[in-house]
């Protein structure tokens, strides 16, 4: 019997690495737009698809807005700073 094996990836966790990953030299398309976090994702997506052969795949995003966790605990990404536009 093969293992199945189930993959959960935060969607912004990935989004925000990427974009950072490539800040100094960031990646434009022809109307120069920077799609650095649309490449960075896409490229970790494709990378689990083909190195761990997943049987399943979720990509979570969080909504907009504050969620539980900022109701429940006050300080939580208290000391992150705001994301740049």
């Amino acid at each position: 019997m093969s293992k199945q094996k189930l993959f959960l990836l935060d969607a912004y966790a990935l989004i925000y690495r990427a974009y950072y990953a490539f800040i100094k030299n960031p990646r434009v398309n022809s109307k120069g737009q920077n799609t650095s976090a649309i490449f960075g994702f896409v490229n970790t997506l494709e990378e689990v698809l083909k190195k761990e052969n997943p049987s399943y795949i979720a990509v979570a995003f969080d909504p907009p807005g504050p969620t539980f966790r900022h109701t429940e605990f006050e300080a939580y990404k208290a000391q992150r700073e705001a994301t740049p536009e």
